[in-house]
């Protein structure tokens, strides 16, 4: 599968801010089963794992325990470096695809709502981890996690 940006985020992109800005101090959820045909599609299942700066509260609209991005560089956008983006998950299954949500946290179908969705695999997807199977009460960490612009 592709990394599919909601309608809300490319118009936020194309005329208001950017891209790090946009998504600053967000969180990420963790879903089973195939990734949504659009991010402007509600998720359609509940998530596994809430992923927020070390396993913290994340409370929609306050900058606490929301992920940030590093600077950009080459065309390319990581995590920030220090950060342990982690989260304990809430019930077991198999990670199939994820959502990084904006500061608002807006769930459901919205073509309004600034996020992005990805895969989730082992190897060769947008968010690549040690396994997929995801535990409940473990921790699910993120180690590595950057955005690539192409340049055409």
């Amino acid at each position: 599968m592709a990394l599919r940006l909601s309608t809300g985020l490319r118009n936020k992109l194309l005329s208001t801010g950017s891209f790090k800005e946009t998504l600053a101090d967000g969180v990420i959820r963790i879903f089973p089963g195939v990734q949504p045909t659009t991010a402007d599609d509600a998720e359609g299942a509940t998530h596994l794992a809430q992923i927020t700066l070390g396993s913290g509260t994340f409370t929609a609209g306050q900058a606490a325990n929301g992920l940030e991005f590093g600077t950009a560089a080459g065309g390319i956008l990581s995590k920030n470096t220090g950060e342990v983006w982690s989260g304990v998950a809430a019930t077991s299954g198999t990670a199939g695809w994820f959502r990084f949500y904006a500061n608002d946290l807006a769930t459901g179908a919205s073509t309004d709502t600034a996020r992005f969705d990805g895969s989730i695999s082992t190897s060769g997807a947008q968010l690549n981890m040690s396994s997929t199977a995801i535990t409940a009460g473990a921790t699910t960490t993120i180690d590595s996690f950057t955005i690539t612009f192409p340049a055409s």
